[in-house]
């Protein structure tokens, strides 16, 4: 059997026996995700991917194969993946989708389209065209929406829309709109927090915004592969209202249940036609790799603070997942690093070229190295992200390891070079040597940087710490934040105190001797 982590390093055909459900990083793509795992978990092996990133990540794994289905919306289909400039038929959008292998099924019943929102009490502003009018108002937009065909950029120049929005992680948006840190905020219809704070909806008077229904994207291989599995995600078709949606994204957004036991709740309650009798209670508990930091949400007061969050049954598989992301990319990057700086400090004509390099290569931002990975790859978790944690380990090695040659005493080089001893002598028997307390500070700020850079490595299914920081963030749950953070800062700290006693050992070692 392969482990969840190991897993991501074979090709996505050797894992055929298991049906991989993908979800995006908001709360009601995390349930529907659970919704499809829990029906499908009776008739096959199944797995959650969960909270994978953006539609282009998320897409990306599909295509790839390391996921065989998700729930996604027709407006973004049509407009954000085909790129069509205005909405187009159903039929059409399926003949552009099977030559990528890709399908739409079940229309699971509700339509969750944008819109933006204000406060209940904002004055005379009713529609989005009401917003022209007053350019001092603050938008705080999600990353997505500001940058999608069928987003900001579309409606601004439908309406006219003077504003600059500032990105806004969707699960924050609402405490800061409440807390008059924003005025306006992209919302989905369906979000149980428009209730909760009392928002206003804006008329989008001018129709901008297309139909967004849920539905699902597949691989057309999916449905050859787990025909019974497949029958009973069908049986979904239109039996989810909108209504029920709300409810759901409300039980887990407001009353703080986890997405595993919103979605075995609503099956228990009806969902769609024989469900309740396929799915057991433990439904959530008998898929492959599909517990998550999530799911631990007993009903104990204890068990639902920060303490339980921290302690709960997933610290031991998330702090394995971190610190195999760490260790293998610091080791990694020690294996590229120290040649590249023993290479930069013999050939000062290089020097610049391999530090300015790895200085570039650190300038890149985290999310946009993953996006580009992707594609690169074929693939999404563990693999790019190694990749990317290798790439911003290299430069504090490197350089120290440059910087610590080149501090090594000239009348020793001159000694050893007296002596007969060959340039590779010379390094190994006596350079490095004197220059490892150096290198080692190097090495140290690596891996305490990448014991926090790793929780990026959640965004794209390789698990660790960040899992929690990322579901806490699309609940706008600060204890589920801290029970990812708070990890992440102790293993940098006794990851630093590890490395502090190496340079201890390393300082008090005996200088060679000529």
């Amino acid at each position: 059997m392969l482990c969840t982590l190991c897993s991501w390093c074979v090709p996505a055909h050797a894992l055929d026996d298991t049906l991989h459900v993908g979800s995006k990083r908001f709360t009601e793509s995390y349930i529907l995700g659970e919704v499809l795992t829990q029906v499908a978990a009776p008739h096959a092996r199944v797995t959650h991917l969960q909270g994978l990133g953006n539609t282009a990540i998320v897409l990306a794994a599909l295509q790839a194969g390391r996921i065989d289905v998700y729930a996604e919306y027709l407006g973004t289909i049509d407009l954000e993946i085909l790129k069509h400039p205005k909405a187009t038929s159903l039929e059409q959008m399926r003949k552009e989708l099977a030559p990528m292998g890709l399908g739409i099924a079940v229309p699971l019943g509700f339509n969750n389209t944008y819109s933006l929102a204000m406060r209940g009490d904002a004055a005379d502003t009713r529609t989005i065209a009401d917003l022209a009018k007053q350019p001092a108002l603050r938008f705080g937009l999600s990353h997505e929406f500001i940058g999608r065909a069928d987003g900001w950029p579309g409606l601004a120049r439908t309406y006219g829309l003077p504003q600059r929005p500032q990105g806004l992680d969707h699960g924050l948006a609402y405490e800061a709109l409440r807390r008059g840190q924003t005025d306006v905020i992209d919302i989905y219809s369906t979000d149980a927090k428009i209730r909760q704070y009392g928002l206003r909806v804006l008329d989008d008077n001018l129709a901008y915004f297309p139909r967004y229904d849920a539905v699902l994207l597949y691989r057309l291989d999916a449905v050859r592969r787990f025909p019974a599995a497949w029958t009973a995600i069908e049986k979904l078709e239109g039996r989810i209202s909108a209504d029920a949606m709300i409810a759901m994204n409300a039980a887990a957004e407001i009353d703080g249940k986890s997405f595993s036991q919103v979605a075995r709740e609503w099956l228990a309650a009806g969902g769609p036609a024989g469900a309740k009798a396929n799915v057991a209670p433990s439904a959530a508990a008998s898929t492959t790799g599909a517990s998550t930091a999530a799911d631990a949400r007993p009903a104990s007061s204890w068990r639902t603070g920060l303490a339980g969050k921290i302690f709960d049954e997933n610290l031991g598989r998330l702090t394995r997942q971190h610190l195999m992301l760490v260790l293998v990319a610091v080791g990694l990057a020690c294996l590229m690093g120290v040649p590249l700086g023993v290479l930069a400090a013999v050939y000062p004509r290089l020097r610049q070229l391999v530090l300015g390099v790895t200085g570039v290569l650190q300038t890149v931002p985290s999310l946009a190295l993953l996006a580009l990975l992707i594609p690169l790859l074929g693939m999404i978790g563990t693999v790019p992200a190694l990749i990317a944690l290798v790439v911003y380990a290299l430069l504090p090695i490197v350089r120290n390891t440059c910087t610590g040659l080149l501090q090594v005493s000239p009348g020793l080089r001159m000694a050893a070079l007296a002596l007969g001893l060959r340039p590779s002598q010379r390094l190994w028997l006596i350079e490095l040597p004197l220059a490892l307390p150096v290198i080692l500070a190097g090495v140290k700020t690596a891996a305490v940087m990448s014991v926090g850079t790793a929780t990026i490595a959640a965004f794209i299914g390789a698990g660790g710490f960040g899992e929690r920081i990322t579901i806490g963030l699309a609940l706008n749950d600060n204890q589920m934040l801290l029970a990812g953070a708070i990890p992440a800062a102790v293993l940098a700290l006794l990851t630093q105190a590890v490395f502090e006693l190496l340079e201890r050992f390393a300082s008090r070692a005996p200088a060679p001797r000529l």
